[in-house]
């Protein structure tokens, strides 16, 4: 039986819409605190420290900031003025729940905001709450990720924010050929699994009969040592009805590569 990371980490479901609101998470290491000077988008500010913070775990709209050619993804100003009003010229502290930089030199980090009140906004949680933002994970990143999930749960049931655009609509994998279109996106897909197979240091998820055009989660050897640390094992999750996340990509039909267990919810395991 697959003990509940998958399902408990990540099975939230609409049951977790309707717990009471959970404490701020406890599980970071200290970081520093600097006031926000610049809301670069929905999901990155300027501290007066110099600093700049990806705030982890979630992905707001993205803006175009200077890529040729890109768009910007629905609601992406609206996310930005938020974050702008919650946080420009106020200070915050930040605790790391991972990898504490990228590649690009951002500091990686969960934001608390400080209020008039004395009292703290976590700034991930709220702009989940709002439906501003999606839950959004890394391998090297998974703090907090059961409070941001419920916050999600809770938005979308409410269809607040994003979720009331089709632009952020759960695909179903049974429609590999929407969900094909989709390829390059960052996309929530759900659906039952046929079938579990394993092969070639690869854990295969299958949603229809014709591997090379039905929707597949492939999870490759370095996600399985983390499942498996966890003390996973994927193939349980056969007939099981799921919601999984991650970036669209065609080979052999579309699929997602999940690189971390919290990326699937177990949404019914029959």
């Amino acid at each position: 039986m697959l003990r509940t990371h998958v399902t408990s980490v990540a099975f939230f479901a609409a049951a977790a819409a309707m717990t009471a609101p959970v404490p701020a998470c406890e599980a970071l290491r200290p970081g520093p605190a600097g006031v926000v000077t610049e809301v670069v988008d929905g999901d990155a500010v300027l501290l007066d420290t110099g600093l700049v913070v990806r705030l982890i775990g979630m992905q707001a709209p993205k803006l175009p900031l200077g890529r040729e050619g890109f768009e910007a993804w629905p609601m992406a100003e609206e996310a930005k003025e938020a974050l702008s009003a919650m946080a420009l010229g106020k200070r915050v502290r930040l605790g790391y729940g991972g990898e504490e930089t990228d590649r690009y030199a951002r500091t990686l980090a969960h934001a608390f905001i400080a209020g008039e009140d004395g009292a703290e906004t976590w700034a991930q949680r709220d702009m989940i709450s709002r439906g501003l933002a999606r839950v959004y994970s890394f391998p090297d990143n998974r703090s907090c990720l059961a409070e941001l999930y419920a916050a999600e749960t809770e938005a979308r049931v409410k269809r607040l924010g994003i979720w009331t655009d089709p632009y952020y609509s759960v695909r179903a994998a049974d429609r590999p050929g929407e969900i094909l279109r989709r390829a390059g996106n960052y996309e929530l897909v759900e659906g039952r699994v046929l079938t579990a197979d394993e092969a070639g240091g690869r854990v295969y998820l299958n949603f229809g009969r014709y591997w090379k055009e039905d929707f597949t989660v492939v999870i490759e050897g370095a996600a399985l040592r983390l499942f498996a640390t966890e003390g996973l094992d994927p193939l349980v999750l056969e007939q099981a009805f799921i919601r999984v996340r991650g970036w669209i990509d065609d080979r052999d039909g579309p699929r997602v590569a999940v690189t971390h267990p919290e990326q699937i919810e177990v949404l019914a395991v029959r």
